[in-house]
């Protein structure tokens, strides 16, 4: 009966739109002291939720999210290759989106189908099931419990990879109070000797053991970091104005996936490559209205005009400066700021 659910309930999860299922046990995840590591380095920068006692322990023993675990649903969502913009503009006065914030917000997109997919598991059994389902917002080790399910294996730049999709996928987890068929764990490693990720990223943000140094990382700089960007970093941002997608452009195993199980089309709803001068120019309700169930809202106005501000002055092209006086009166001091260094990075260049 349970290899006859588990089918089932994987058939399920591919009609929902999930390109990779597997299960795993809600045992500690095999990397957990390389975490502990990590945050006592003090590499998760400014996410102090990550460091606080409970997710330390919860990461360490899923069973403290859910008592009742006996399985763990481990899912991939696929999201845009960045090579799908390739036609956009990419001048230097037009700034570059990470792909997975091209479509709406996976936090919100996922939530309907991981309860379809619960809501099915206990029309088959009979009865309800303690559950708890996550998309990148609990304490939990994803790419870890991905890897124990057979989803792939964990890339030099921190991201899971499967050797025929690649790595532009989101995880999800579904914890059970049931127990299935535990799936074979990837213990491949497809990395070898490759150091592309490395020499690629522009800050070094990537670390030996499989980890990022956050306070380096460009994705963290222009999404979850509050505050200024680091002056010596501010030219190594190039004209990324929200996330990174460099170390998984460079790997080899993103350069040919099998399309067969992505989608062809994906709903691709803003602008990939979105023209600096005008953005640097929205209001905060231009601002909410544009980016209205979008990653891009994470960063919040002050946030991302911040790093509008950065790419202008990277691009070093005098027909900003009048957006960028303008942007001097901003409301917000971190636009202000980091407006009058590009303003100073231009001036300095026509020199």
């Amino acid at each position: 009966m349970s290899q006859k659910l588990l089918k089932k309930i994987k058939d399920v999860a591919k009609e929902e739109g999930f390109i990779l299922a597997g299960i795993t046990s809600p045992k500690a995840p095999p990397h957990i002291s390389t975490y502990l590591d990590w945050i006592d380095a003090g590499r998760h920068a400014a996410m102090g939720y990550l460091a606080d006692d409970r997710a330390r322990k919860r990461r360490a023993n899923p069973r403290l999210i859910l008592p009742e675990a006996e399985s763990i649903l481990v899912l991939a969502a696929p999201y845009p290759d960045p090579k799908f913009a390739e036609a956009s503009e990419k001048d230097s006065l037009h700034g570059q989106i990470s792909a997975y914030a091209w479509e709406d917000d996976y936090h919100l997109t996922l939530k309907e189908k991981l309860q379809n997919i619960v809501a099915f598991i206990e029309s088959e059994v009979g009865h309800p099931i303690p559950n708890r389902w996550y998309t990148d917002t609990g304490p939990i080790l994803e790419r870890d419990l991905a890897q124990r399910a057979g989803l792939g294996w964990i890339g030099k730049n921190t991201c899971l990879i499967h050797p025929k999709i690649g790595s532009y996928f989101f995880l999800a987890e579904i914890l059970l109070g049931i127990k299935l068929p535990i799936d074979e764990p990837f213990t491949a490693d497809h990395c070898g000797t490759c150091t592309r990720c490395l020499d690629a990223c522009p800050t070094q943000a990537i670390l030996p053991k499989r980890t990022i140094d956050a306070n380096l990382c460009i994705s963290y700089l222009t999404i979850e970091n509050k505050g200024e960007i680091p002056e010596e970093l501010r030219p190594k941002l190039g004209n990324l104005v929200f996330g990174c997608d460099i170390c998984q452009e460079v790997c080899p195993w993103n350069q040919k996936p099998d399309r067969s199980s992505r989608p062809v089309r994906f709903g691709i709803k803003i602008d990939p490559h979105p023209n600096l001068i005008a953005e640097l120019s929205l209001t905060p309700q231009e601002f909410n209205k544009k980016f209205k169930k979008k990653p891009v809202k994470r960063a919040k106005r002050r946030g991302y005009l911040r790093n509008i501000a950065v790419a202008l002055g990277n691009a070093g092209d005098p027909v900003a400066i009048p957006a960028l006086e303008k942007a001097l009166d901003d409301i917000e001091p971190l636009v202000r700021d980091h407006a009058k260094w590009a303003l100073n990075k231009i001036k300095l260049k026509g020199k």
